[in-house]
């Protein structure tokens, strides 16, 4: 299939790289545009804009930082909607705003275009291996299109629902991952603060009820002080703040997203927003949470 990929960050570089092994003809765009090299070397083609992946592609994969980053690469000056066409796909794997999504699904509609949102989830070793968890929002239209793109990426793949709801799906994942987090970095505090082993309380715990991803995955990187980032600190706190606003559009209780929400901001503020998020831990050692 030709693809057009827009977004060669610490997750799109290898989800790319995938597509290509996959034997997918891929056009990519990069705002760096230094990052496009490793796919050129590769042989994928190098856009100089969105409209022109757009233009030379069936389905555009967008995977950038945020809602407002989306919208300047779909609607902007030189946007994928100038090059986009009736029966083409836009897939969004950013992970970005429930309620923007669905608009900019109905301004591709306009054009005849379909759209899917497939946030992910499985950091950047997910990436690597192909094995991310893909929730997808839209049209079993586009989502069946779209579908051998995504075997090429990850290894759980669910089609969720309409326009927005793999966004919302997304939402209770990054609640979800980011209180085991928080309860991993206590656990481990609690740990260093009563002179344990931290090795051997990790082994004692992470394989009974308490065991966790995060505490199999991230638990023994951050008693390494071992802080480089799969999914950033900073990201994380984006995304608990749009699953916020969707818990208060619903008006339900959620004491422990605001929680997890306030922690990730205040470690953010505190500069460690670059550190992976098990950085949170840090949070504890050194600020004193």
């Amino acid at each position: 299939m030709n693809v057009g990929f827009i977004g060669l960050g610490i997750m799109g570089q290898p989800m790319a790289q995938n597509l290509v092994k996959a034997g997918h003809l891929l056009t990519v765009y990069n705002r760096t545009a230094s990052r496009c090299d490793p796919l050129q070397a590769a042989g994928a083609k190098v856009a100089t804009t969105p409209k022109a992946v757009a233009q030379a592609t069936e389905v555009t994969i967008t995977i950038v930082s945020d809602t407002p980053d989306v919208e300047a690469v779909l609607f902007g000056a030189d946007g994928v909607i100038e090059g986009i066409g009736a029966g083409k796909v836009v897939v969004d794997m950013s992970t970005i705003s429930p309620a923007e999504t669905e608009s900019f699904a109905a301004r591709l509609g306009e054009r005849g275009a379909l759209m899917l949102d497939a946030p992910v989830s499985g950091g950047d070793k997910g990436a690597i291996a192909g094995a991310l968890s893909i929730m997808v929002g839209g049209s079993e239209e586009a989502f069946a299109k779209a579908k051998p793109l995504f075997d090429a990426m990850g290894k759980n793949i669910v089609h969720v629902g309409g326009n927005g709801d793999g966004q919302r799906t997304k939402a209770c994942n990054q609640i979800a991952g980011a209180l085991h987090v928080v309860a991993m970095s206590e656990a481990l505090n609690l740990a260093r603060a009563a002179g344990l082993d931290g090795e051997n309380v990790l082994a004692a715990i992470s394989q009974g009820a308490a065991g966790s991803w995060m505490l199999s995955n991230l638990a023994p990187r951050a008693l390494k002080n071992d802080f480089d980032p799969g999914f950033m600190i900073k990201l994380q706190a984006k995304d608990l703040r749009l699953a916020a606003e969707e818990i208060e559009r619903l008006g339900i209780g959620a004491e422990g997203t605001l929680l997890a929400k306030a922690l990730f901001d205040r470690a953010t503020e505190m500069g460690m927003g670059e550190l992976g998020t098990q950085g949170l831990y840090k949070l504890y050692t050194e600020q004193g949470v």
